[in-house]
């Protein structure tokens, strides 16, 4: 890949190559695994029955809000619009959210606002981000730092809480509280200082600060074992946090080199023949174990968006590839009326409680996996979406322009190119090699179906200002 920039006076223009060319080619016959099982997700839980306001909807409407970003299809926009309206009322109350519960698994719907209010500018989507902000700001937490897992488990920090709290969180930071992000960097650092072992580089689930906890390690404060979905949220946590980080700042740097060890010890424990990885990740072998979806489709997309953004090296993508085949081929099935399902998804796992859940290797193979569990099938389409796309595609975010920044989403699938502009529709003007406009129009999406193979300039202008894409349409 080669990227250049060159200034001339308010323009700016950036020339993108991806390899030799952004080929779009047609697979029409494929079938886009992303698409299809959100069909299946939205006839399962259409608007009206809801989730709850809780990490379950945080993690389907994020993963359906991938799949409009690249096809901007109105039914994924509407699904992720009606869900969140079930709860948010126009003065931004989230109806059934309790603040003083302090329960990070409410703050991951939180990431919907976000979407939403930089779709529509309603305030009410604004005003119910405040209320989640507000109640991090208060959220109690350990000596050190780090948040509390929930008011109920004390002096806890779990895995699954570095994706149910800080993508929102970091977000936020970076559209209204630059400074929080130094918190949200921090909540990583915490985790891995407490709760990584040493030894396999993997991170037990929950680490408990008094060990009061049975589950506690007396010396170390850690749970017994590595769950292979507390892992899962906590990289899938991670690489969509770093992008919000800007390229100067230390902060990026130390996730950056969390990642790189993280990346390594995921890879390290990846089963060789399937791709997969297992329900306790570190014992392969041992009696009762199983391969587990939800963890391999997060893995999936963890290692492949890294990729994508340069966080690792393209052998992250060859990785992904073999796990994203394994979950195809041992998860995937299709009933007789040809909707897509996956199997093998544990339902629940957590540390406490009542009863008394004590992290033991017996406790997590005894939970059974099951079929079209929303966290397993939020995560097969983050992955599915990562996977779709070819890999030398990813997203290109130019320079700020007017305060807002540009995104571009090449679907070579459709022969499509979706822009995005931060809280505002852009004018787009696409022209040939020969300066002929044979697109304009204001919008986020443009096609390239009909068009010859060639050279294309795509000039997107953001308030009088303009920054220039150099498309080379493939066979």
């Amino acid at each position: 890949m080669q990227v250049t920039y060159k200034h001339k006076g308010p323009m700016k223009i950036v020339f993108v190559f991806f390899g030799l060319v952004l080929s779009f080619t047609s697979t029409s016959q494929e079938v886009i695994w992303s698409q299809k099982m959100s069909e299946t997700v939205i006839n399962k839980w259409p608007v009206g029955n809801p989730f709850g306001w809780n990490y379950e909807q945080g993690l389907i409407l994020r993963a359906v809000e991938t799949v409009w970003a690249r096809t901007q299809t109105p039914t994924y926009y509407n699904y992720i619009k009606g869900k969140t309206d079930y709860f948010v009322n126009n003065a931004g109350t989230i109806n059934t959210y309790d603040l003083t519960s302090y329960n990070l698994d409410n703050i991951a719907s939180g990431r919907a606002l976000h979407f939403l209010y930089k779709q529509t500018g309603l305030d009410k989507y604004k005003l119910a981000a405040d209320k989640l902000r507000s109640q991090l700001a208060s959220q109690p937490r350990t000596s050190d730092g780090g948040f509390w897992h929930k008011q109920v488990y004390p002096y806890q920090m779990w895995l699954d809480g570095l994706f149910m709290a800080e993508p929102f969180y970091a977000e936020y930071a970076s559209l209204y509280e630059q400074n929080a992000l130094r918190d949200v960097a921090k909540q990583f650092i915490l985790i891995e200082q407490h709760a990584r072992d040493t030894t396999t580089g993997l991170l037990y689930h929950g680490w408990n600060e008094n060990k009061a906890q049975a589950w506690a390690n007396p010396i170390t404060g850690c749970s017994p074992n590595v769950w292979g979905r507390a892992m899962g949220w906590y990289a899938m946590g991670l690489v969509d946090v770093i992008e919000f980080f800007p390229n100067s700042s230390a902060e990026r740097d130390s996730l950056l080199a969390i990642w790189q060890r993280l990346a390594l010890a995921i890879t390290n424990y990846q089963d060789v023949e399937s791709g997969l990885w297992y329900q306790v990740m570190d014992k392969q072998d041992s009696i009762g174990n199983y391969e587990e979806a939800s963890a391999s489709c997060m893995f999936v997309y963890a290692l492949a968006k890294a990729a994508r953004l340069g966080y690792s090296d393209g052998n992250a993508r060859v990785i992904a590839q073999k796990a994203y085949e394994g979950i195809l081929s041992t998860f995937v099935v299709t009933d007789v009326q040809g909707k897509a399902h996956l199997n093998g998804t544990c339902p629940v796992a957590g540390l406490g409680g009542t009863p008394y859940r004590d992290g033991s290797y017996g406790y997590y193979v005894g939970v059974k996996p099951i079929q079209d569990d929303a966290k397993g099938m939020g995560a097969f389409i983050l992955a599915a979406v990562e996977m779709e796309l070819p890999s030398n595609s990813l997203d290109i975010e130019t320079a700020t322009i007017n305060g807002r920044s540009i995104r571009l989403y090449p679907n070579p699938a459709q022969n499509d190119i979706y822009v995005t502009v931060d809280e505002v529709e852009a004018w787009l003007e696409l022209r040939d090699m020969f300066g002929q406009a044979v697109f304009s129009g204001k919008g986020n999406h443009v096609s390239l179906h009909d068009l010859s193979t060639g050279l294309y300039v795509l000039e997107v202008t953001v308030r009088g200002e303009k920054s220039q894409f150099k498309v080379v349409k493939g066979q």
